[in-house]
């Protein structure tokens, strides 16, 4: 997909989204305070940094935004951002980084700097790409959460178990990745999102 698409279709959708948009920022206003919005540094094309925009799910700590990721911690998770997170409606705002031109549609997924440190000769070879909002490991992993949350150190069930795998993923498809398979892709996250039981 060219950048002209990108731009046209992220302009299209949040203009076709707006009213998801005011629901869920009066519904995190109301049920959890201010910020509405979570934004935090992670690695994109090319090793460069930017902001990711995603709605907030969680309570907010001191060093989140610099790229804190306390894998498999459910603790900090509100009531309405489990609703968002479950349904994926806090990846909204990742609209607008594809129109500014950080992520794509379809990409592999961002991670922060200490995960990209953890792998740095994979990444150099993902991050030849801009990064997005889906892809073959956002499907596959769909259910990574409980994958953790399960576990007993998440963190080396992260680091050692599922990060290799999806660098698996994300190789693959920077190898492979045809404009085709990017809107098969886009179509199979869809429907995850409107029937997750369905197609789990």
């Amino acid at each position: 997909m060219n950048r002209i698409s990108e731009i046209v279709i992220s302009i299209f959708s949040l203009i076709l989204l707006s009213p998801f948009f005011i629901l869920i920022m009066a519904g995190i206003i109301i049920f959890d305070s201010r910020p509405v919005l979570f934004r935090q540094v992670r690695v994109g094309v090319n090793g460069s940094g930017f902001f990711l925009n995603k709605f907030r799910t969680m309570r907010v700590i001191h060093g989140a935004a610099s790229g804190t990721f306390d894998v498999g911690d459910s603790s900090r998770i509100t009531k309405i951002g489990a609703f968002l997170r479950k349904t994926k409606l806090d990846e909204l705002p990742q609209l607008w980084n594809v129109f500014i031109g950080d992520m794509s549609f379809v990409g592999p997924r961002p991670e922060v700097r200490k995960w990209v440190d953890a792998y740095p000769q994979r990444w150099a070879k993902v991050l030849t790409v801009k990064p997005g909002i889906t892809d073959p490991a956002s499907i596959y992993y769909r259910n990574e959460e409980e994958l953790l949350a399960q576990a007993d150190d998440p963190v080396a069930c992260y680091r050692d178990q599922i990060l290799p795998h999806k660098l698996d993923l994300y190789e693959e498809y920077v190898r492979t990745r045809t404009f085709w398979g990017d809107l098969i892709l886009i179509f199979k996250t869809i429907m995850l999102v409107l029937f997750p039981k369905r197609y789990s």
